[in-house]
């Protein structure tokens, strides 16, 4: 994006903030729903600052601007802010101020500094922290100034999602809902998370990217459902759908009006969940605590458990007519047509082949070589790097299947590698493998498994600042909580039927980078006087690459889990294959 558009853009909202008589204006990542991937209408924070990374915040005063992210988006941010007014600022490296910090040493000469915050983008919880600072102003939007061809809220159809493939019907899903509430004595709730909404009532539609998920509230009381939807979103076999489960619609803008209303219950809020304005606008007594619906959604039932496997499976056999494809065109020296957009294409297409597919689950990180430093590097018409028949090509990628969702990344030796590629490439296998073998208490948290991941790699003084793991839905969104593999302290607990993906890695800035990811079920394993033990399931199937291993640094058991692990993706994928494929496959995953 232009320079020159930024510093207009900046230019219009200091204007307004002058007539408004602010001093400063805090744009979030997210959307009234807190989500993590927003539609087009409320990315604010990209269209004033030109970042376009999924997590981020921009605060602008009237003489400075700053950005902070995390170190996914370090090296893409410091590009993409280049030559513009904002300071990059990372989050969690010594140093770096917090947004509250900056603010205050930015306007410490003003004693009555206004600062502005949109309440329908931020959490009650993240107002409530900047209250005690600063005179917050949470009722301006300057967006809806300013922005003046902001895309419109996405009003595409809402779909039923097949009992089949859910596995639970609403009635159930409602009935164990209130069951929840009543036993955290509170009478109603309001859903404001787009999956959570989907889940709870077996529908999907299309309105954030690579998520199949709609625009709506959703609110639950002991005797009463109403999904708050924009009425062009849903037809009458949807309508008449959600009728015979005893659920209500009224128009989106309509929530704050109903809640408004309540009177003589008490409503579960979770603060760090429900945005500040409709936190707000509640009229009965309001219980903060977190929703019960997130824990519910991210134990898989049997059908969508099954679902999963049948999804990797499909996936699987796309992965391998990929990687033979691409080793075909190194092979034979086809490398002049090849760079990191083109396998993303060719990748997408493997996919769209198979049944059920819905479309990618996020947008595909193809890097090559340096750009395989950047975590979460999306190659662009200008980045977009020529592949050579030499060293590594990280991609992570995914899918949605109408009965799974997929995340799955493999770094690829293209030719040689060098040894500190082979180095690095192999003690991220050996913390993937550590992580994959690990039997744990049932209700551990993810953070106190972590460091088994991690272990090989501090052992020689390497880390990476990203999460080890997060939970994958069941043709939801690719990133689900609550439960986390992390340094960060995270207390949700894991119990069997929960997915959660295994991906560590390492990136040497300006040379190259290496993550091996499976997305993997939590299982039980075994019972003792001590409790109930898990361990985990791999669902992705796909061969790991053993051309960049260090065979002699593996033990005996990373060689005999490698082979296992090999042995099942043959076994399972063979039979969808032809000849040719599975030839490729036996090559490639061949006993060590």
């Amino acid at each position: 994006m232009s320079n020159e558009i930024i510093k207009g853009r900046l230019k219009a909202l200091r204007q307004l903030m002058l007539k408004e008589h602010l001093d400063a204006f805090i744009f979030p990542s997210t959307d009234p729903h807190h989500g993590e991937y927003v539609p087009d209408h409320w990315k604010g924070r990209e269209w004033i600052s030109g970042f376009d990374g999924s997590a981020g915040t921009a605060v602008v005063t009237m003489n400075e601007a700053a950005l902070w992210t995390d170190s996914r988006y370090f090296i893409a941010a410091a590009e993409q802010l280049q030559g513009t007014e904002f300071v990059l600022m990372r989050e969690r490296v010594e140093g770096t101020p917090t947004v509250t910090e900056w603010l205050g040493q930015c306007l410490a000469h003003n004693t009555h500094a206004r600062v502005g915050i949109d309440g329908m983008v931020n959490t009650a919880a993240e107002v409530d922290a900047l209250k005690g600072v600063f005179d917050l102003v949470t009722d301006v939007d300057p967006l809806a100034t300013i922005w003046t061809d902001q895309p419109a809220i996405p009003d595409a159809p809402v779909v039923i999602h097949p009992l089949e493939y859910a596995g639970e019907d609403v009635s159930s899903k409602l009935c164990r809902i209130r069951q929840a509430l009543a036993e955290l004595q509170a009478d109603a709730t309001l859903v404001t998370t787009l999956d959570d909404i989907a889940w709870t009532l077996n529908l999907r539609g299309s309105d954030v990217h690579c998520n199949p998920v709609f625009v709506a509230y959703l609110l639950i009381t002991a005797n009463r459902a109403t999904l708050f939807v924009d009425a062009r979103k849903v037809g009458d076999r949807v309508r008449d759908y959600l009728k015979a489960y005893g659920v209500e619609t009224a128009d989106y803008d309509r929530v704050g009006e109903y809640l408004r209303k309540m009177d003589g219950e008490t409503m579960l809020l979770d603060p760090n969940e429900v945005n500040y304005s409709l936190w707000n606008a509640v009229g009965c007594a309001v219980k903060a605590g977190s929703s019960p619906i997130p824990a519910m959604k991210a134990v898989k039932n049997e059908r969508e458990m099954e679902g999963f496997r049948r999804a990797m499976e499909r996936d699987g056999v796309a992965m391998v007519k990929f990687l033979k494809w691409l080793d075909g065109k190194m092979d034979n020296g086809e490398v002049g047509e090849l760079t990191e957009r083109s396998v993303d294409r060719q990748l997408t297409a493997f996919r769209a082949e198979q049944p059920l597919f819905r479309g990618i689950s996020f947008d595909t990180i193809a890097g090559y070589g340096a750009h395989g430093a950047i975590v979460h590097y999306e190659a662009t018409e200008e980045s977009d790097a020529p592949l050579q028949p030499r060293g590594l090509l990280l991609l992570d990628s995914g899918a949605q299947y109408l009965d799974g969702t997929t995340d799955i990344t493999r770094t690829i030796a293209l030719g040689p590698v060098t040894e500190e590629e082979r180095r690095v490439y192999t003690l991220v296998l050996k913390g993937h493998i550590r992580l994959q073998t690990l039997k744990f208490p049932d209700g551990a948290c993810g953070s106190q498994l972590d460091a088994v991941a991690r272990s090989p790699l501090w052992e020689v003084g390497l880390n990476f600042l990203h999460g080890t793991g997060h939970g994958v839905g069941a043709y939801l969104n690719v990133h689900e909580g609550p439960h986390q593999i992390r340094m960060e302290w995270k207390p949700a607990p894991l119990h069997a039927g929960m997915t959660v993906t295994d991906e560590p890695g390492i990136y040497m800035e300006g040379r190259f980078g290496v993550r091996i990811e499976n997305t993997l079920l939590v299982t039980p394993y075994t019972t003792t006087e001590f409790g109930s033990f898990l361990q985990f399931e791999p669902l992705t199937l796909c061969p790991i690459d053993l051309r960049p291993v260090d065979l002699t640094s593996l033990t005996a058991e990373e060689k005999a889990w490698l082979n296992e692990y090999h042995s099942m993706v043959r076994q399972r994928l063979l039979p969808l294959l032809d000849e040719e494929h599975q030839q490729w496959l036996r090559i490639t995953t061949a006993q060590i």
